[in-house]
This record gives structure tokens, C-alpha cells and sequence, in this order.
């Protein structure tokens, strides 16, 4: 009976041990580094209008559009983006109603619908599209705001952002930042 409970109090001392290590000094560690290191990133990469790190919907064509958005809900004022949610298959027909709608939704603004704006990406809320996908809304976005269209292309040509590393991935346009710039453009 006395090594039964001598080996009950070794492993509730192990147990407690292990708990307070790994439950909470190592995720007070690591949330304290990234604090330390990564403060923006750690604390979701917010501006004053939104995060760089998750896509939103912008009124067109006044403004530059970015990705179509993934699941949506909507409660009152307030929008909820979720991510992770199930995406339909290529051959689903709940996916070719949603590109047709957003295709003739750029249509009518005058912007030639290209994969990245009719289509999501694998997150739902990517914020990110393609340089081509953000030169094809150049002129509507020139139009509806009155400015020169050389002066919207050279905002898009210098919001393009390279390759990681030089060659990791692909070139690509962060829509808050250019509609940010966009904002300030006179």
C-alpha cells in the first residue's frame, strides 16, 4: 500500500510539474518573445483600417478590389469573417453561380474579371492579388475618382511587392496598402 501511494504522489508531482511547464511558462515564453520580436504580427498586423494580414471588401470601383470574399456573416452593422470553412469543388454549382455573379458585378464597374478577383482564396481571406489583377482596375478606379490613369498605374507599380527572398513565391499586391495610398492620392 506504501508504493502505491508513494508512486500516486510521483506522478501527481510529474503531472504538476509537466502542467505548469508546458501550460503555462512555455506559452507565457513564446507569447512574450513574439511580443518582444514580432509586436505587429503578434498582435494581428491592425491599421487603423484593418489588418494586412486578412482581405476585406472594398465599395467599387472607387476603390481597388481585392479577392472575392469567402464566408461572410453578417450581424448588423458588424461583418465576421470566417475562415476554414468548407470550399466547394471545382465542379460545384454553388461555385460557378458565385464567379458568374462576381464576374458580372466587375462587369458592370467596368473591370475585367481575372481568377484572383471571382474567385477566393484557400484561407477565404487572402488580402493579396495579383499585379495584373490590380492593373486591369486601373482605368475604373482613375474614372470613378477623376485622377490621371498614369498616376493610378505608377501607385499600382510601386505597391507591388517581390518574391520572398527573390524567388519564393509570387509577385503580389497588398489591396489595404494600395487603397491606403489610394486614399492619400490627389
Amino acid at each position: 500500500m506504501s508504493n502505491l501511494f508513494t508512486n500516486l504522489r510521483r506522478s501527481l508531482i510529474v503531472s504538476l510539474f509537466f502542467l505548469v511547464l508546458l501550460g503555462i511558462l512555455y506559452p507565457l515564453a513564446g507569447t512574450g518573445l513574439s511580443q518582444l520580436a514580432f509586436h505587429h504580427q503578434a498582435n494581428g498586423s491592425l491599421t487603423a483600417d484593418g489588418s494586412t494580414l486578412i482581405g476585406q471588401s472594398w465599395p467599387g470601383p472607387r476603390w481597388f478590389q481585392g479577392r472575392a470574399d469567402g464566408t461572410v456573416l453578417t450581424t448588423g452593422p458588424d461583418h465576421i469573417i470566417v475562415s476554414g470553412t468548407n470550399q466547394p469543388g471545382p465542379r460545384s454549382k454553388a461555385l460557378e453561380q458565385a464567379v458568374a455573379k462576381q464576374a458580372a458585378k466587375l462587369k458592370a464597374e467596368g473591370i475585367v474579371p481575372t481568377s484572383d478577383l471571382v474567385t477566393t482564396s484557400g484561407s477565404l481571406v487572402d488580402p493579396d492579388i495579383s499585379p495584373h489583377s490590380a492593373y486591369v482596375q486601373v482605368d475604373a478606379v482613375a474614372k470613378a475618382r477623376h485622377l490621371p490613369v498614369a498616376a493610378v498605374r505608377h501607385l499600382v507599380a510601386t505597391h507591388i511587392h517581390g518574391r520572398q527572398l527573390g524567388f519564393l513565391g509570387a509577385p503580389y499586391v497588398d489591396v489595404l496598402e494600395l487603397n491606403l495610398a489610394l486614399a492619400h492620392l490627389r
